[in-house]
């Protein structure tokens, strides 16, 4: 058995990990661009990102609300009446009045409503912030797709045209000697159908491309112009377990799911808090001015023309009964917890197996790439011994073309194992936790910390702390031209993977 630690894995593991990707890049020309400026943008632009921290944002005003409901309010109320139709028996009846009145009222004791309603929203606000962690890493592993869809469909058209060339020339050959009688019709039209079917798969290789440069504009906003190869991955595990171990300490679904555990359990307090007497305390006033108006009804007799009056006190409220409304939002709330607690169970069952299924893809992976390079080796070899054979009459026509259809489908297969192994090899860190902005060196200005805006709002009380209206934050792609299939010349579409 080979040595792990020496064979083809082992070697293509170190290609692919054990330093930063921001580190690794190499300075690139102006008009290149690299899967760290390709994440960079998508970072920036995206509007499934920049919608989700929006969202964030708003979640992070639940704790201002419910710290609200525990912190004292002052009302006021101004009125103006004009008495248009007075009784006929009402002689003492003002013809018009001006009044205002104002309030305060300080909450005491609310039975743990308001505690529980913060430390729930607070949870919330952490959970948010995980489920932001987890955005991003969905965003850039959809971009890392999108980034390699695009380099392996681009290697995939220019295998087929490389095809289609050859098979015209063969075409050609073909018919040339046809014509002097050193081939039958059969091997010309063997020649024509393969060339035909060859002219059908560029078409299809080209659609794909079109369609993997329009997914990189959707999630990018700019269309993939001279892409590099991608650079190394960190930090990638050495075992299923270490990547599950990592992933169940690290993974942001995880920490969201165990934090709305938490939060519901706090939903129960505050079900709970609403049999619980509750205490406040009032102070108001009020004022009243007739303007001149009220009369006694006695001739001679002026009487006051302006009223006013204060008053302060408790009040104390204890629910008795409410027909089992009460018990009812307990056991919601219970069962609400019950629920995010299997939720939190399913959700780390599923970092597991994501966990275990990317490791395990990226495994895979690395071992067809080792055994297809070894099959383009062998099928160059053939194809060139096929055609050798051919010019000394022992090998037919169809031998040629099924031999240069072999080493198409593996240099095919190739470029798509290196591309799926990267993917994976990607997929890994994300379960793990290790594929945000922070892990991978991402350039271009301060990374967006949702905890900033948090500590901004989260003890505001002014009533008139309004943000500035709404604006656009991610670009949109109308002015980005429709996608072409048109490849870059003089590139080699099966490179020798870097570091090799």
């Amino acid at each position: 058995m080979q040595d792990p630690t020496t064979g083809p894995t082992a070697r293509r593991a170190r290609w692919l990990g054990g330093m930063a990707l921001g580190a690794l890049i190499l300075a690139a020309p102006a008009y290149a661009e690299t899967l760290q400026g390709a994440l960079a943008k998508a970072y920036e632009n995206n509007p499934t990102l920049t919608a989700a921290r929006a969202g964030q944002r708003a979640n992070d005003e639940n704790v201002p609300i419910q710290k609200s409901f525990g912190l004292p309010e002052i009302g006021t109320q101004a009125g103006y009446d004009e008495n248009i139709i007075i009784p006929g028996n009402s002689f003492n009846s003002p013809a018009r009045s001006v009044s205002a009145s104002a309030q305060l009222s300080v909450p005491i004791y609310q039975g743990g409503a308001v505690r529980n309603a913060v430390r729930a929203a607070k949870y919330r606000v952490e959970a948010g912030q995980a489920d932001l962690r987890a955005t991003e890493a969905s965003i850039f592993s959809q971009t890392v797709g999108a980034y390699m869809d695009v380099i392996r469909d681009i290697a995939i058209v220019q295998l087929n045209q490389k095809n289609v060339a050859v098979l015209r020339t063969n075409l050609q050959a073909t018919s040339d000697r046809f014509e002097i009688g050193d081939l039958t019709r059969t091997d010309v039209a063997q020649s024509e159908a393969r060339l035909a079917l060859a002219e059908g798969d560029l078409r299809g290789a080209e659609a794909n491309l079109i369609a993997s440069r329009e997914a990189y504009i959707r999630l990018v906003g700019e269309a993939p112009v001279d892409l590099e190869q991608p650079p190394l991955l960190p930090g990638l595990p050495g075992t299923a377990e270490e990547a599950v171990a990592i992933a169940l300490d690290s993974n942001p679904d995880i920490e969201a799911a165990s934090l709305e555990v938490n939060a519901s359990k706090s939903d129960i307090g505050v079900a709970k808090s609403s049999r619980a007497p509750k205490l406040s305390a009032t102070l108001g006033g009020g004022y009243n001015n007739f303007l001149g108006s009220l009369n006694s009804g006695v001739p001679g007799l002026s009487v006051t023309q302006e009223t006013s009056s204060a008053a302060a006190g408790l009040t104390v409220t204890l629910p008795i009964f409410t027909a089992g409304r009460r018990s009812a939002q307990v056991r919601q709330a219970q069962s609400r917890s019950s629920q995010a607690i299997e939720n939190y169970v399913a959700t780390e069952r599923g970092v597991i197996a994501q966990t275990r299924g990317a490791y395990a893809a990226w495994q895979a992976n690395e071992q067809v790439i080792t055994a297809t390079e070894q099959a383009v080796s062998a099928n160059a070899l053939s194809l060139e011994g096929v055609r050798a054979e051919n010019s000394v009459g022992t090998r037919s026509i169809l031998d040629i073309l099924n031999a240069e259809q072999e080493y198409l489908n593996t240099q095919v297969q190739l470029v798509s194992a290196r591309r799926n192994s990267y993917v994976a090899a990607f997929s890994v860190l994300a379960a793990m936790g290790k594929a945000e902005a922070r892990d991978l060196g991402i350039e271009g200005g301060a990374l967006y910390d949702p905890a900033v805006n948090y500590r901004r709002v989260k003890g505001q009380i002014w009533d008139w702390a309004d943000d500035p209206a709404p604006q656009q934050q991610s670009t949109d792609t109308r002015a980005v031209p429709a996608a072409e299939a048109t490849v870059p010349a003089g590139i080699d579409p099966v490179p020798a993977p870097t570091g090799q």
